[in-house]
């Protein structure tokens, strides 16, 4: 399966390099991929009154001017509008002059009922905001209420960003070539794509990794391969040790949400470490996780010589005052040959923002554990302000910036969860359900993440399978879900990803 994401300049790479290869050459491929567009058109909505095809001055333009020939070739009813003439000499003025239906201009469009739209003007390539009559298009396809089907991307939506520059088409369908791109994924223009096909047009995989994408959609294809599966003398603790720190006799609960998630996730002991006054309260409600008093960093110290854990969740209804930051530096100052990873979220983040200076320094030095950051959008304002102000900068690259600075991999949570890493690998997951837009979800995830590093599945790795793992939980559980309901919504999943592995 193919997963990698290909920005609008890697995909120019991936077309420049297969028209040199050959045989196809740049008309070929336009015409590949206006004949897959064609191809959707005629299974999806045989029964369309007619077929409205708006073509721009680009190579989109030229896909569309591909799709008005097969579909008037096949018999339907065609009509094509134009905004602008290709270049001379283009792919797209070759396509234009094989195109027997003749392009009226974009002004006249007005789609009657029972249509369908082909947008194919600007694709996944636009860097301005649209306008003039190209709004006024939107405005008619809107009010006629009639299906879009998008060539590449809907005209309006960032192929880089997913972002909306001015106003976009509100696609039935998106039909894309040889991978899909970042726009497609990210938010808002997820929403705008509809059902996404991803037409085979000739780019072989060694082409697309030849253009050194290092985006991938999240999905277990890429990362099965290092999923983790006890072997048959497994122990406990070789299956993995998990502390988990508890806040205190008010906000227990987080940390209890992620010490379940976590043994659920596979770790093979899970301690949750709590302060003195807040014994009585978790050890009424944890049976198989294990339960520690630690109230300084002295205890902590203790239990890590003691269990030796690979991973500590910390953050978790800590609060977000600046000592909960310390405390944070200080454990990652002791953390060499005591414990090698250290998942932050929620309050640890916000914790952290009081000292970031300290913090990226911290997490540079040599005997630093490695560490996944797990950041709402109010949580990755607060410790990366510069980089989360910056409006030139997209979710994707916002992540990749924010892994860099802490030498950490980030889980920028959100619809479009993008997980990135300091040496520029970045996932963006397309499974998100507003189903996880509730209180300790977020904890339910550290949890998942600790447990696969726990069980050695390398950070970027399993960060990514959490996430994806996280949102098939509650996507199955569906309507009604709760935190408390999404670790033992795990174990559908985690059955499937086992039977995968075989």
């Amino acid at each position: 399966m193919a997963f990698e994401l290909l920005t609008p300049s890697e995909m120019a790479e991936a077309d420049r390099l297969t028209i040199v290869a050959g045989p196809a050459d740049g008309i070929g491929l336009m015409r590949r991929a206006g004949g897959a567009v064609a191809d959707v058109i005629l299974a999806r909505f045989a029964g369309a009154r007619a077929v409205h095809v708006l073509c721009g001055p680009g190579n989109n333009g030229g896909d569309g001017y591909v799709v008005a020939r097969l579909l008037r070739q096949s018999g339907v009813a065609v009509r094509l509008f134009a905004a602008g003439s290709p270049r001379a000499g283009s792919d797209a003025a070759l396509a234009m002059a094989e195109c027997p239906v003749a392009a009226e201009p974009l002004a006249a469009f007005a789609p009657e009922p029972a249509s369908v739209v082909v947008d194919a003007l600007y694709g996944a390539g636009l860097s301005k905001p649209l306008d003039g009559t190209v709004l006024v298009a939107i405005a008619r396809t809107v009010a006629a209420g009639v299906p879009v089907v998008a060539v590449d991307l809907p005209s309006g939506v960032s192929g880089v960003s997913g972002e909306v520059l001015g106003a976009a088409f509100q696609a039935a369908m998106t039909v894309t070539f040889a991978r899909k791109k970042p726009g497609h994924l990210l938010y808002p223009g997820q929403a705008l794509c509809g059902e996404i096909v991803v037409a085979d047009i000739g780019i072989s995989d060694a082409t697309v990794v030849a253009t050194s994408a290092r985006c991938f959609e999240n999905n277990p294809a890429w990362w099965q391969p290092c999923f983790p599966s006890p072997a048959n003398d497994a122990h406990k603790y070789s299956r993995g040790h998990v502390g988990v720190f508890s806040g205190g006799a008010s906000a227990t609960g987080a940390a209890r949400l992620s010490a379940t998630a976590a043994a659920r996730a596979g770790a093979g002991a899970v301690t949750v470490l709590s302060p003195s006054a807040a014994l009585a309260a978790n050890a009424a409600h944890l049976t198989s996780v294990i339960l520690r008093r630690s109230d300084t960093l002295e205890d902590a110290l203790a239990f890590l010589g003691a269990r030796k854990p690979e991973v500590l969740v910390y953050g978790p209804g800590l609060g977000p005052e600046p000592e909960v930051g310390r405390f944070a530096l200080e454990l990652m100052s002791v953390a060499d040959g005591r414990f090698g990873a250290l998942v932050l979220d929620a309050d640890g983040i916000t914790s952290l923002s009081h000292q970031r200076a300290a913090f990226f320094e911290a997490a540079k030095r040599p005997n630093a554990p490695a560490l996944v950051l797990t950041p709402h959008h109010g949580e990755f304002g607060r410790l990366f302000p510069d980089i989360a102000a910056d409006a030139s900068l997209s979710k994707l690259e916002r992540a990749r910036a924010a892994a860099r600075r802490a030498q950490a991999i980030i889980i920028y949570k959100g619809p479009d969860t993008v997980i990135a890493a300091p040496d520029g690998r970045a996932a963006i997951n397309a499974n998100g359900t507003p189903l996880l837009a509730t209180a300790g979800s977020g904890d339910v995830l550290s949890g998942i993440v600790a447990a696969l590093l726990a069980q050695r599945m390398p950070a970027f790795q399993a960060a990514s399978a959490a996430v994806w793992m996280h949102a098939e939980a509650a996507r199955r559980f569906g309507p009604g879900l709760i935190a408390e309901d999404l670790p033992l919504a795990l174990r559908e999943v985690l059955q499937e990803l086992s039977a995968y592995r075989g």
